[in-house]
């Protein structure tokens, strides 16, 4: 967003980061084996490609130095406050202006407000009753403790998502014992993964055409999934007996191929990609036990179904709190509403952009602009250029403030809710995707050339100035 306002010749921005660098996802999520889902060549900015990937799909460390030269090249560096983390914003009606409150008890004012916060960004460390107790080392998969040597520790892994398919086979070989809780089986297919060919980072970075092409094929082959989790999820059921078959040459054990069989539509739950997670969990010292984690003692740990396994670590691979707003960041827009009392029944936005009663604030990533099939690199730059636009007309009109219709975002959430309702991710099982209520807040329905194209142009008429 920042590179996007530079460019457009506007300097008067600062950034506020709570850490003490950049990276985001990348630096923080630093567990063995973390890598990218999404092809490295879709995953980079249109405007910097990364053409000399050293894999298909980049790790950790690769990311993380992409996102750390895009900020050095671009001189952004100088716009960072790092160490500066929001606590509060209030909108002041009479000036049309912003006043935050850091952490660290310093205040600043801005007319517009962008808040990039991430969804993905507040860890998941479920309640188990007796963790208190537990003798040894615990953490999250986000915030992995290299201080802790796992090599012939007996480890028990909670969840079954996408971080423990990408640590759990780096640390079975060390580990005497990997005990893996899983509550509900992941659909998992191969990842494919690969070295790039010095050939084709050599034609990346001479002829940006052939980049340019690369980038699309795998831009189509991703976008074109979307036909079945929001046009016709019947489609999906083909894809399941190729995803079955992939199981089935993995696992010779039918016992344990019982256990890692999903029973409900691929594509309800996040799709998990992998080459090595089924040889992992045929190991002889990897157990994976069908049932979630149900109490925690001084050295084990106990499953719902009574299965109780020692414990020197626990590891959480348990996901994040995608759907319960800001907290504890507290925004406060006209008339001092908070915006968690306007999302106590869920959260909503105009275009994942813009919230009523909240002007001169922009979401990047905000409710309903995830994706469970393509890159969200092109989501968040469809809504670069929305905001630039709406900042510009701002500027335009001479007014000190632009806040979108309520009609207008009540309008366009019911026709988002309408959409999912006939998605892949409505057809019954339980997911991140899905706040407290059961409503999806999270993904978007349709394509996302449909979201670019709607946020193509700013459309003053959905919003009013004062």
């Amino acid at each position: 967003m920042a590179l996007q306002l530079q460019r457009a010749g506007r300097d008067s921005f600062l950034i506020l980061e709570r850490a003490n660098e950049v990276g985001g996802t990348w630096r923080d999520n630093v567990y063995p084996g973390c890598a990218c889902d999404i092809p490295g060549m879709l995953y980079s900015f249109s405007f910097s490609t990364g053409k000399a990937w050293t894999r298909l799909f980049p790790q950790q460390p690769e990311l993380l130095r992409y996102l750390k030269s895009v900020a050095g090249g671009s001189g952004l560096r100088a716009k960072i406050r790092f160490n500066s983390e929001l606590q509060e914003a209030r909108f002041d009606e009479s000036r049309g202006t912003w006043t935050l409150r850091l952490a660290d008890g310093a205040r600043l004012a801005c007319r517009s407000l962008v808040l990039a916060m991430g969804p993905l960004s507040k860890a998941n460390v479920p309640q188990i009753p007796g963790a208190e107790r537990f003798a040894g080392p615990a953490f999250h998969s986000s915030r992995w403790d290299y201080a802790v040597d796992l090599r012939g520790k007996q480890v028990a892994v909670v969840g079954t998502g996408a971080s423990a398919i990408q640590f759990v086979p780096q640390i079975a070989p060390e580990a005497a014992a990997v005990t893996i809780f899983q509550r509900t089986p992941p659909w998992i297919i191969p990842r494919n993964d690969r070295p790039v060919e010095s050939w084709r980072t050599l034609l990346r970075s001479r002829l940006r055409p052939y980049a340019w092409l690369v980038r699309k094929t795998i831009y189509w082959m991703l976008e074109i999934r979307a036909i079945g989790f929001v046009v016709n999820p019947k489609i999906l059921e083909r894809r399941e007996a190729d995803i079955r078959r992939f199981l089935e040459h993995s696992v010779a054990d039918p016992e344990l191929r019982a256990k890692l069989t999903p029973e409900y539509r691929a594509g309800c739950k996040r799709i998990l990609l992998s080459d090595d997670y089924y040889a992992a969990l045929q190991r002889p010292n990897v157990e994976l036990v069908a049932s979630p984690l149900a109490e925690i003692r001084e050295r084990s740990v106990v499953a719902a179904d009574g299965t109780e396994r020692s414990a020197d670590a626990i590891v959480y691979a348990t996901g994040f709190n995608a759907t319960g707003g800001l907290g504890p960041v507290r925004i406060y827009g006209r008339n001092g509403t908070e915006i968690g009392d306007v999302w106590r029944d869920g959260m909503s936005a105009y275009l994942g952009t813009s919230v009523a009663g909240f002007p001169n604030m922009f979401f990047i990533i905000g409710p309903n602009t995830g994706l469970g099939h393509n890159s969200m690199i092109f989501m968040m730059e469809a809504q670069y250029r929305y905001i630039l636009g709406a900042l510009d007309y701002l500027r335009a009109s001479g007014a000190r403030s632009i806040d979108v219709q309520s009609a207008v975002q009540s309008s366009f959430n019911a026709g988002v809710q309408r959409r999912l309702a006939g998605t892949v991710w409505a057809s019954g099982c339980s997911s991140w995707y899905l706040d407290a209520r059961g409503t999806n807040t999270s993904l978007w329905p349709g394509f996302t050339f449909a979201f670019e194209r709607l946020t193509r142009t700013f459309d003053p008429r959905k919003y009013r100035l004062n």
